[in-house]
């Protein structure tokens, strides 16, 4: 019956290699890739799973019903085939032997010797482990090819005073770009004629639009919120920030998604000695006993459970809202001594508020309120936002401006019932004309100390006063920083593109170690190299375009659920509610978890010297110890399902 078995093994197995460089040829694919090709679809992973199943159905049935054991040994071969061509390969071509080696001698002399269901058994774990191991691996691997879909693929020259529309790539370093209110600036360059608002947040990270004039720069990937400029052309193509930022997050494809498991690792180093070992004891033990040792280094196991624990905690953490999209961030985790925090839309909400009104007429403050409302309620920047927001707040009625003559330039003019009304800038009243009390000039000088905004308000060419716009603090962030203290954090700091003054200001009030401002994305991402280049493991907690970058340097990366696209696609971790509280929660089910990898390591290095003990010195075959197997892995995985229940 040897033979026989061993015939039907090793006809199967060439059939399936056959069949299988058929399909590789008529595909096209490169001899050689086809292993790395199989190893890399979960579809296939799934197809052997399915069939480790049917195998070990059969060879159950096979012993009470011998005429399908041939069947069976067919269902186990071809389930075992991935670990047969895995450990030819790295015999072949690698000349070691590691983990899929002594899968493949167990199930050889299992099935040699007529036990079917350990071999089958043997063949289900390891295809068990590969789907554990798949849905444990990072979901979050998919960049969008292009980083910045909204740059434009055409732009207005000017060419002997006339406006002509040419392709971007044509562009020259010189030409004269023209640019309108609501269009995406497509260049680097400087401003020649014209005033405007400009949103720099997908670089900078930073929702209050910057006031520009002719001799300021202005950077590619930025949005025109209002006015018109003339742009001469500094840098083009490859050369535009944009361009730059964008071959940045292009090589971040580059990095393995596959989790890597410590005891994989440590079962392939031990397969040469222990395979030596059960040569050495196969003339003294005979070939059941001597295979059996080839149990004591579960490896297969060592596959499983670690990434079954890992899903199983991923899970109980999307539980609390909390969104873990690669399980390598739970072991990293515990590993963290700084935090960084991107300031706006992390530490502080997107969308500033209303703070103080400042009235310098008698018009008061619901009427400054009210006048503004109407100015901007059909602009869309966080500042108008804020102001038509606090005015619906306390109901104001904001009659329709459909008909309302705007004139954008570092404000907005809006004719209403006959009455002028201008909301802006301090800049923006000096240029109409429109005289500051020095009231008012003081309170806007202490507004930039602070990092706060002070929009002009004034009616028939006569300032009425002023409303101060505030960026509003998560309200759970002072208790985060206290918490994360408590867990361990050494280092806690601010990383923004805001100015100094109102970025010092924060992180005193936070009680942060550190803070850096007018941070770019590229220095971000040498900002956490050279902390790591010190020692440190960083967590980077971001939300916009400007942090994609940032999050692939760092340890763990974390986003909140509002924040751009491509950077929910970078981060290992989504919070979901938007809670910052989240933070200290993940850390505890990192700990939990790997101290119950930890425990499992232990538990299974026991069952490798109990195993050996039990062959040495009770003469245990492979039956006996497949049944001890079974019983330690099912114990293993009730350990693995703890955090569930």
């Amino acid at each position: 019956m040897l033979f026989v078995n061993i015939g039907v093994m090793l006809g199967t197995y060439i059939g399936i290699k056959l069949l299988s460089k058929h399909h590789t040829n008529k595909t096209s694919l490169v001899p050689g890739d086809e292993k790395a090709t199989q190893s890399q679809n979960p579809q296939l992973d799934k197809r052997h799973f399915n069939i480790s199943n049917a195998a070990m159905g059969m060879a159950a049935i096979s012993y009470v019903y011998p005429p399908i054991r041939l069947l069976s040994v067919a269902l186990t071969t071809t389930a075992s085939a991935p670990i047969f061509k895995e450990a030819e390969h790295t015999l072949r071509v690698n000349r070691q032997v590691q983990n899929d080696t002594l899968s493949s001698i167990v199930t050889i002399v299992c099935i040699g010797s007529g036990l079917y269901f350990p071999a089958a058994l043997q063949t289900w774990v390891y295809h068990f482990g590969t789907i554990m191991v798949n849905k444990s691996q990072n979901k979050a691997t998919r960049l969008i090819g292009q980083a910045f879909k909204q740059q434009p693929s055409k732009v207005w020259i000017l060419k002997d005073q006339t406006e002509v529309e040419v392709s971007l790539h044509d562009l020259e370093v010189g030409d004269i770009v023209v640019i309108k209110a609501g269009e995406v600036i497509a260049i680097d360059g400087i401003i020649t004629k014209g005033m405007a608002m400009i949103d720099q947040q997908a670089l900078t990270g930073e929702p209050m639009p910057i006031e520009k004039a002719p001799g300021d720069h202005v950077l590619a990937a930025t949005i025109l919120v209002s006015g018109k400029i003339q742009v001469k052309v500094k840098k083009t193509g490859q050369e535009a920030t944009v361009a730059k930022l964008n071959d940045i997050l292009q090589h971040t494809r580059d990095f393995k998604s596959s989790l890597q498991l410590k005891g994989e690792g440590w079962s392939n180093k031990i397969s040469l000695p222990l395979l030596t070992v059960s040569a050495i004891a196969w003339p003294f033990l005979g070939s059941s006993s001597a295979a059996a040792l080839l149990f004591s280094v579960p490896s297969n196991t060592i596959r499983v459970l670690p990434a079954l624990q890992t899903f199983n905690h991923i899970t109980l953490a999307s539980k609390n809202s909390i969104l873990i999209k690669d399980g390598r961030v739970l072991e990293e985790l515990v590993k963290v001594d700084t935090v960084l925090f991107d300031k706006t839309g992390t530490l502080t909400k997107i969308e500033p508020e209303v703070g103080q009104i400042i009235s310098c007429d008698d018009l008061g403050a619901d009427g400054i309120l009210r006048c503004a409302a109407i100015a901007e309620s059909r602009l869309a920047h966080p500042l108008a936002r804020a102001i038509v927001k606090e005015a619906e707040k306390q109901h104001f009625h904001l009659p329709d401006t459909d008909h309302a003559n705007y004139q954008i330039g570092y404000g907005v003019t809006v004719q209403m019932n006959g009455l002028t009304i201008q909301v802006g800038s301090a800049r923006f009243m000096e240029i109409e004309g429109i005289i500051l009390p020095t009231a008012i000039k003081t309170a806007n000088e202490q507004a930039q100390q602070t990092g706060d905004s002070l929009v002009m308000v004034a009616v028939d060419q006569k300032l009425k006063g002023a409303i101060e716009i505030q960026p509003q603090l998560r309200p759970e962030v002072k208790a985060v920083m206290r918490d994360l203290r408590q867990r361990g954090i050494k280092q806690l700091a601010i990383v923004s593109g805001d100015h100094q003054k109102p970025t010092k200001k924060l992180a005193k009030e936070l009680g942060m170690d550190d803070y850096f401002y007018e941070v770019l994305p590229q220095e971000k991402a040498q900002l956490i190299r050279d902390l790591q280049t010190a020692g440190h493991k960083v967590c980077f907690i971001g939300d916009g375009l400007n942090d994609a970058v940032a999050m692939k340097q760092a340890n763990v990366s974390i986003c909140l659920s509002d924040a751009a696209s491509i950077t929910s696609d970078m981060a290992q971790v989504l919070f979901l509610d938007d809670n910052l509280s989240r933070l200290c929660e993940l850390i505890d089910i990192s700990k939990q978890l790997n101290s119950r990898l930890q425990n499992s390591m232990l538990f299974w290095g026991g069952f490798g010297v109990s195993n050996t003990a039990a062959v040495t010195m009770l003469h245990f075959g492979l039956t006996k110890s497949t049944l001890l197997f079974g019983t330690a892995f099912g114990l293993g995985v009730g350990h693995a399902m703890l955090p569930l229940l």
